[in-house]
């Protein structure tokens, strides 16, 4: 019967939410603007490509005088320079507007500058004058040092291959940390997506004034169960409706779209880092909703919960402040509090669940804070709910909750 009662509550919460046409409404807001960003960007991207095209079909008209005997004729050439005849008159001339370009190149191109001269054509486009000359220096260099090998090497032109060990055992990069990351990305996603609906999940029916009638077939148990498991439905209904424009983006659209061509394939997906990480996502899941809808059975309304469910929202926050010890210095004792203090736990455990610093032992303690603690969130949230769900005006004092409980 309870069995029945549980999927029942699950099926109520879960249609009755994705029913409401506001719910919608939120939901698909987002994916709606990032599709309209993704045409905006696909159209201005198409346009740009077009113009870039365009201008590389065009040489930049210049003449210029060499006093570094550097520059190669032929390269200043190709690039649209001719030899300036009458360097005295030269700037006068691009003044006035007779001359589009100068470029006088000194004689030590180590002490002094290239003076560039150039009628405006944009504070965008101006930028192509001094791009202009230094190109042509650079392409006169490597002509005259003839070997690859050595321009490579002095204009840093190499690439490096690094191998780490931790343990007697190759260490992975970044393409292990991504993956356990994922765990904290969605981790944000669900609680900031479903934070309101956790708090109303008990103060609707409160406001409603219908719980007794709810408490006389349903147990609270049940009842706060069931809301907690649609909760998380309604959420993963969320996140593959925000996430789905994104990835039709990437896969479909990504170099229109101007997106970075991540290699998925070097991800690592190792099992210990990702089991962690996923159970630090249940357990931060589980203590936050039990704090939250414990917050909705105390409160009488949704206004007066709000000035208990921004601090609460907060600590979930605190943790990016120390960001840069929690990966460089995982040993402090700043970051060692914020590991173990159950609100913080979570977002510091899965960072350095990623980046490696989290071991064995700690892992355990922290999971088990997570578990144990948010069931206990949950077990009091049930019985603030079972003596708070009458109280429509006023608060529900804890004294006399609990003491009720004795």
């Amino acid at each position: 019967m309870a069995r029945h009662n549980l999927g029942t509550v699950v099926q109520f919460e879960f249609t009755r939410t994705v029913k409401k046409r506001r719910f919608w409404i939120a939901t698909l807001a987002i994916p709606i603007l990032l599709a309209l960003v993704f045409v905006l960007v696909f159209a201005s991207s198409s346009s740009t490509q077009s113009l870039s095209e365009a201008q590389k079909r065009q040489t930049l008209a210049f003449t210029y005088t060499d006093a570094s005997a550097v520059i190669d004729p032929a390269i200043a050439k190709a690039l649209g320079g001719t030899v300036e005849p009458d360097p005295g008159t030269a700037v006068e001339r691009v003044q006035a507007g007779k001359l589009n370009a100068y470029f006088s190149f000194p004689a030590s191109l180590e002490k002094d500058p290239v003076l560039v001269y150039g009628t405006d054509q944009g504070i965008f486009k101006n930028g192509t004058y001094d791009a202009v000359a230094k190109q042509i220096v650079v392409l006169s260099a490597q002509e005259k040092v003839g070997s690859p090998e050595l321009v490579a090497a002095v204009q840093g032109s190499f690439s490096t291959e690094t191998q780490t060990f931790k343990n007697g055992v190759v260490s992975g990069g970044l393409e292990t940390v991504v993956p356990p990351l994922l765990f904290l990305v969605l981790f944000y996603v669900v609680i900031i997506l479903l934070a309101n609906q956790m708090l109303a999940s008990t103060l609707e029916e409160k406001e409603n004034r219908v719980t007794e009638m709810i408490l006389t077939t349903l147990n609270p148990t049940t009842l706060v169960v069931g809301k907690v498991i649609s909760l998380f439905m309604v959420g993963a209904l969320q996140s593959i409706v925000f996430a789905a424009p994104m990835l039709l983006g990437y896969v479909f659209f990504r170099d229109q779209l101007n997106m970075p061509n991540f290699d998925l394939s070097n991800l690592s997906f190792q099992f210990w880092p990702m089991l962690v990480g996923a159970l630090l996502l249940i357990g931060g899941f589980i203590l936050f909703t039990g704090v939250l809808v414990g917050i909705g059975a105390v409160m009488p309304t949704a206004k007066d919960a709000s000035t208990v469910f921004g601090p609460v929202m907060i600590m979930m926050f605190i943790p990016f402040y120390i960001v840069t010890m929690v990966v460089s210095d995982p040993g402090s004792l700043i970051v060692q509090i914020f590991t173990f203090f159950p609100f913080t736990a979570p977002i510091t455990a899965m960072l350095r669940n990623a980046f490696g610093s989290l071991n064995g032992v700690s892992a355990v303690i922290v999971i088990a804070e997570l578990f144990i603690f948010g069931f206990l969130a949950l077990r009091v949230a049930i019985h603030l709910f079972r003596y708070g769900s009458i109280e429509y005006s006023r608060k529900l004092s804890l004294r006399t909750a609990f003491a009720k409980r004795s």
